[in-house]
């Protein structure tokens, strides 16, 4: 095979093998990121048959992380992280602390050192986002009070995740491994004063980017928007993300991961964060499977037959392990049984952080490669038992409650009470948001009935593309001779147009300035404000553009104006020949 197509050969085979295996593993009702693992290991050099190019395939996978951290960021709410905090924060950090140290005490019995150990402790404290919103999905739990329980406490796993990425570089040699080039230039300095440094650029960064990004980034989204491309929306959305993840890189030394989540963080304050999401999803899951294919290809299945009881000791952390932690945690701060369940089953699993926490572990020197076998060995284990792990906590609950009915009921009943009350809020907040902004589009409606012809985006793009303007009475707002500039929407007030058979009113839902642009000539008449007068404004541009777009539309208005042209001229025969009467 040539080399030039090394390329496209890897990431041809990678979605073939990728959406085959994924579609068997549906069908048997795993998730489908099992059969991407499987892709991945059936390319890689351990099995026979095809073999992947695994230089490219990580280049690849690293492009996966970026956008996966990226949407992470998108979704990242502070407000119903707030809502959960009591369990959240707390249950997420004490459930990381002890697994570790479940992790640290099996590594050592393997032999291996602290810095191993805490690197594969970390890895499978972790649960994987994408397993655990699937199996809510499926159970219908997303918006339940334990589905938003069990986000948020992903949310403060993934904060804690992206800390221990930016500090392993720096704590590697006190570990036992060897630094990278990652401290630019502070490698010779007092590790103490160099964990201070990297901490201080991250704290610039974040600080950079929440200050700064939420009044650039979104006033860049809508610039962009108004122009009606699609597709540089969506070029737009890409560059925001990969250009801040690469400059985070490059300017302040952290990494991909953590540069990727601020920015979507940044992209979320916008008003069009939720366009901004549907439009980078496709390129996200397609970089999201090549990730979990190019870790496939990392898996060493012959692990499973070296070291049995070590991958059974790893299986056995993730699901009873962590299972017990997290029931217990939750027990603990005095929530319902139910909650502590659902959070033990959806949870005993591991995932993307995992999988990078492993590869950073090995590139630094602390982390065997049968590490990293073994923890591979275990995700995929892990999230092929999810669904069955999930169906016997179920099967718990319905035991527990018969059991124990009064226990069941008003254990965490007050906490209970207390975590809905502050979720109802948020609900209500967000249904006032949508509410409004369908008040406004309603009112759009019913002011500009010619709206109606086009659908709900277009009516969103037209609320982007207009300008506000205003008009004091007896003020000028057109100009007899002038170039058409805009179109013109009356929202309030009244205008006049003076023409020379005599003056026309305009109310509220009409429109004028529209001949100029259809016939590209002058204006043709006066326009001055009766009222105080509220206008919005299509400017030239835009209309054609818009119109472009939408040519029943443009057709409606080519009617009506040609309509309005024809009774202008009837009006001036009429009152020439009353003048000659």
């Amino acid at each position: 095979m040539h080399q030039e197509v090394g390329l496209i050969a890897t990431v041809a085979v990678s979605f073939v093998f990728a959406a085959v295996l994924g579609y068997g593993a549906d069908r048997l009702r795993l998730p489908p990121l099992v059969g991407y693992l499987m892709a991945g290991i059936l390319m890689g050099p351990f099995t026979p048959g095809f073999v992947a190019d695994t230089a490219l395939a990580g280049q690849l996978a690293e492009m996966g992380v970026i956008l996966l951290m990226f949407g992470v960021g998108l979704h990242f709410s502070a407000s119903d992280l707030l809502a959960v905090r009591g369990i959240a924060i707390p249950g997420a950090i004490g459930r990381i602390i002890l697994a570790t140290l479940l992790g640290i005490g099996l590594c050592k019995l393997f032999g291996w050192s602290l810095g191993a150990g805490i690197v594969f402790g970390l890895s499978l404290s972790v649960a994987s986002t994408v397993v655990l919103l699937k199996a809510l999905e499926e159970r219908n739990l997303v918006n339940a009070p334990s589905g938003r329980v069990a986000v948020g406490w992903l949310i403060v796993e993934d904060l804690a995740m992206v800390l221990a990425l930016v500090l392993l570089p720096a704590l590697a040699e006190l570990l036992g491994g060897h630094a990278v080039d990652t401290t630019h230039g502070l490698g010779d300095l007092p590790l103490a004063l160099t964990i201070a440094l990297t901490l201080l650029k991250v704290v610039a960064f974040a600080a950079m980017a929440i200050f700064l990004g939420p009044r650039i980034v979104p006033w860049l989204l809508t610039m962009i928007a108004r122009t009606g491309s699609r597709e540089l929306f969506t070029l737009t959305v890409l560059a925001i993300a990969l250009g801040i993840a690469f400059g985070s890189a490059a300017i302040f030394g952290v990494s991909f991961a953590l540069g990727a989540f601020f920015a979507g963080v940044v992209m979320s304050e916008s008003q069009l964060s939720h366009r901004a999401a549907a439009d980078s999803l496709p390129l996200q899951n397609a970089f999201s499977v090549l990730f979990f294919v190019s870790v496939g290809m990392l898996f060493d299945p012959s692990i499973l037959v070296r070291q049995p009881l070590a991958v059974i000791g790893a299986l056995a952390l993730i699901i009873l392990g962590k299972g017990i932690i997290t029931f217990l945690i939750v027990m603990l701060l005095r929530y319902p049984i139910g909650m502590g369940l659902t959070l033990a089953g959806g949870l005993a699993q591991i995932g993307e952080f995992s999988f990078i926490l492993a590869g950073l572990g090995v590139s630094l020197g602390l982390l065997p490669q049968e590490g990293q076998d073994l923890i591979l060995a275990a995700a995929i284990l892990s999230i092929t038992l999810n669904p069955i792990v999930i169906f016997s906590t179920d099967s718990l609950k319905k035991y527990m409650h018969s059991k124990w009915p009064v226990l069941w009921e008003n254990y965490g009943r007050r906490r209970q009470k207390k975590l809905g009350k502050e979720l109802e809020k948020i609900r209500a907040l967000g249904e006032e948001r949508e509410r409004q902004h369908q008040l406004k589009m309603q009112q759009l409606i019913e002011t500009f009935p010619l709206f109606a012809q086009v659908d709900e985006d277009a009516q969103e793009e037209l609320l982007l593309l207009f300008k506000a303007k205003s008009a004091p009475p007896g003020e000028r707002v057109i100009r007899r001779g002038d170039r058409g500039d805009g179109m013109f929407f009356i929202s309030s007030g009244a205008v006049e147009v003076r023409l020379a058979s005599g003056a026309i009113r305009l109310e509220p839902g009409s429109f004028f300035g529209e001949m100029a642009l259809l016939t590209g000539g002058r204006r043709s008449a006066d326009v001055i404000a009766v009222d105080f007068c509220q206008f919005e404004v299509l400017e030239r541009r835009d209309f054609n553009m818009f119109m472009s777009r939408h040519p029943n539309l443009r057709a409606i208005v080519s009617e009506m104006a040609e309509k309005r042209t024809e009774m202008n001229v009837l009006r001036q025969q009429w009152e020439k020949s009353m003048d000659l009467s």
